[in-house]
This record gives structure tokens, C-alpha cells and sequence, in this order.
């Protein structure tokens, strides 16, 4: 694609990926905020592809959209009283969160423009990326982060053990 093109393209996904965020903490029905949770995921996915990091794009859908995003929808639909009159669905702390949030998003500003002054300005437009980026990448994970790799699908496994464990004392 041309770069007029991947502009367009950049900035469809990125609204896509806004507006899915969005309702993901918005929306009070939990199930579809976790559907809204795996738009965000693949427009992340899509960001990625447009970076011509395509392996990264595969591990995204792989590992979040395929893992974590069935692990919540699996935990959801064991859940019984997903709508009970007695579960609250609102916050009584949306003062709190909104000045948080307003916090959050200056102190990311600032980094932003931090960043572009220190890094982003000085790099060059036409940089190469290394021919063997994936090779590299499977080295190291099988090597120097191999513990990490697997304490986190061992996170991820007791995760799963512990929704079903929850699940099955609210149907008792």
C-alpha cells in the first residue's frame, strides 16, 4: 500500500480500536464488553500488520484474542448470575475515576511529547528493520525469557483453574 493509504488505513483502526475500548469499560453487560474487548485486540493486531511487524500481529491474535479473550468469555459463561439483581453494575466512584483518568492522560502527554523531543525526532524516516527480527525474537524466548514465557501460561493456567473452581461453588 501506498502511504496515503496506510494513513487511511491506520486511522480507521485506530477509531475502530477507540471507540471498542471505549465500550469495553462503559458497557454494563460484562460478556459484551469482553466481545468489545476482542475488537480492541484484533484493531491492535491490525496496528501491528500496518508496522509490517506481522509476527507480532500473529502472536496478538494468537496469545490475546485466542487465549486470555476465550479464557474471560469462558469464565463468563460458567457464571450464573452474570445479571442477578443483587450483582451492581455501576460505580459510585466515577468522580474519582474521572480525575484519575484525567491525571493518567496528562502525565501520558507529557511522556508523549518527552519522548518525541528526546527519541522520535531524532530518528531517521527510512530505517531497516534487521532481516532476521523473528529468528532473533524465537532465540530469545526460548533462551534468556524462557522463564518468564512459562510463569505467565502457568498465570494463565491457575487463571482458568480457579473460574471453573468459582463457577462450580455458585451453581452449589
Amino acid at each position: 500500500m501506498t502511504s496515503p493509504q496506510v494513513g487511511i488505513v491506520f486511522w480507521i483502526i485506530a477509531f475502530v480500536m477507540l471507540i471498542s475500548a471505549f465500550m469495553v469499560v462503559s458497557l454494563k453487560n460484562i460478556f459484551h464488553s469482553a466481545l468489545f474487548l476482542i475488537l480492541c485486540l484484533f484493531s491492535v493486531a491490525g496496528i501491528y500488520v500496518l508496522l509490517q511487524a506481522e509476527f507480532l500481529a500473529a502472536a496478538q491474535v494468537l496469545i490475546y484474542v485466542g487465549a486470555v479473550a476465550v479464557l474471560m468469555l469462558f469464565a463468563i459463561m460458567l457464571t450464573n448470575n452474570l445479571a442477578s439483581k443483587k450483582i451492581r453494575q455501576a460505580n459510585r466512584n466515577v468522580l474519582v475515576g474521572f480525575f484519575v483518568s484525567v491525571i493518567f492522560c496528562f502525565i501520558t502527554l507529557v511522556l508523549l511529547v518527552k519522548t518525541y523531543v528526546s527519541v522520535w525526532g531524532k530518528l531517521k524516516p527510512q530505517a531497516v528493520l534487521p532481516a532476521q527480527n523473528v529468528l532473533v525474537f524465537g532465540k530469545y524466548l526460548m533462551t534468556k525469557f524462557m522463564l518468564p514465557f512459562e510463569v505467565v501460561s502457568v498465570l494463565l493456567l491457575a487463571a482458568l483453574i480457579g473460574a471453573i473452581v468459582l463457577a462450580r461453588k455458585e451453581r452449589s
